[in-house]
């Protein structure tokens, strides 16, 4: 046998023992609709909001009533335990929610995060093939680089400082792990924050690689929203609403900004 068929007949075998690992492999090469929903990113579907930091679903209520006004459904993922356990759990039940929506035949999921729910959305994105699932994705408030107050907490009083308060830490093991792959691998990201942020200490923590990053005060030039603001905020919903829209995903600009009312 020559060299070259020698190779082929190996190449062929190894194929073989790999099975359908292979096969996989290969449909993901070609980039197939079944190992990727590009073909779906134009059809609109369910979006997802993940809580943050305790979980609470009620501080997501009234974006999920504005998203569904467009007729749109909104989920709110509802996070293990009482919210502060560890992010890779919260980003696992993220996984478990946009299966069961596509399994039910949604063409495509859309996933906003709050303030830590940003970060257990990177989490899913990076470790559970969240870029091949959601459409687009939007933080808010999301301390991707830490907050200072974590830190704080977990020095004060180390055992007042919960599995996702330390995670949330300058310089985690987490945080170091989700940002060496910089820019590589995520779906269209809008991340928003506010320099009235006194939760996520420096506020441009929010600042992600590859993402569209928007200081809402760069747009909105004097307006006044809190970290705890961020979800209700007129401007910031319009920011929203316009970044999961079926147009292309674009820079916020003045026409944005909003009168509370």
């Amino acid at each position: 046998m020559s060299p070259r068929r020698r190779r082929l007949g190996i190449g062929l075998a190894l194929a073989l023992l790999a099975g359908g690992a292979a096969l996989a492999v290969l449909a993901l090469a070609a980039g197939s609709p079944g190992a990727h929903p590009a073909a779906a990113r134009h059809r609109l579907g369910p979006v997802l909001l993940v809580p943050g930091y305790g979980g609470r679903a009620a501080t997501l209520a009234r974006l999920a009533e504005r998203i569904e006004a467009t007729g749109r459904r909104a989920i709110i993922v509802r996070l293990p335990g009482n919210g502060t356990g560890s992010l890779v759990a919260d980003a696992a039940a993220l996984n478990s929610a946009v299966s069961r929506a596509l399994a039910a035949g949604a063409p495509s999921v859309d996933v906003i995060g709050y303030s830590a729910g940003g970060v257990a959305t990177l989490i899913w994105v990076r470790e559970d093939g969240g870029a091949r699932k959601a459409r687009r994705v939007v933080t808010l408030g999301s301390p991707f680089h830490g907050t200072a107050v974590a830190a704080g907490a977990e020095g004060f009083l180390p055992g007042a400082c919960p599995a996702a308060c330390q995670q949330l830490a300058p310089g985690s093991t987490l945080l170091r792990g989700l940002n060496a792959a910089g820019a590589a691998g995520l779906p269209p990201w809008l991340s928003v924050w506010t320099t009235d942020d006194a939760t996520v200490v420096p506020p441009d923590s929010a600042r992600l690689a590859g993402a569209v990053n928007v200081q809402l005060q760069s747009v909105c030039p004097g307006l006044s929203v809190t970290h705890s603001e961020l979800p209700d905020d007129p401007s910031v919903t319009a920011m929203v609403l316009g970044a999961i829209g079926p147009g292309p995903l674009r820079r916020p600009t003045a026409a944005d900004c909003r009168r509370a009312g």
